[in-house]
């Protein structure tokens, strides 16, 4: 399976977005700050904007904001959003009837992968991304390096 970059940048963005839900903020924030074109990342924020993931707030100090709580977004509904299906074949998608399930071998596999990536897409909200790249980087922070002996090893 690839996820496109549209679906990517839109989670990203998401995240950028719910990290200041105090305040709205500008398109060109988040593309500055994640090395996003902001040309790319207004499409991307009209299909956000479109599927209820964010609002518009107009003026001086305008920009967009989540229109729903970070706990309340799931990766799987964004990319999905962004993407349509993403199931890894056609067979396994909703409402799909294969021609071929009586001698494929394959399907069972293929459900079984579509349900993982399901599990673990909807299992996982915005703020959980939030709360593991918080985590990451305060372990990125913290780590000091082992041949320093440091004031208190005289």
């Amino acid at each position: 399976m690839w996820v496109s970059t549209k679906a990517q940048y839109g989670l990203r963005a998401l995240i950028e977005i719910a990290r200041r839900d105090d305040e709205a903020v500008p398109l060109k924030d988040v593309a500055e700050r994640q090395g996003i074109s902001q040309h790319y990342l207004e499409q991307i924020a009209s299909n956000l904007r479109r599927a209820g993931f964010i609002r518009s707030v107009r003026g001086a100090h305008g920009g967009y904001r989540l229109a729903r709580p970070a706990a309340d977004i799931n990766a799987y509904d964004v990319v999905t959003a962004m993407e349509g299906s993403i199931a890894p074949v056609s067979c396994v998608e909703n409402d799909h009837v294969c021609d071929n399930q009586n001698v494929c071998g394959t399907q069972d596999l293929w459900q079984r992968v579509d349900t993982a990536l399901r599990d673990v897409l909807g299992g996982t909200t915005l703020a959980d991304l939030i709360a593991e790249s918080d985590r990451a980087q305060h372990a990125r922070l913290v780590q000091i390096d082992p041949s320093y002996a440091g004031p208190l090893s005289r």
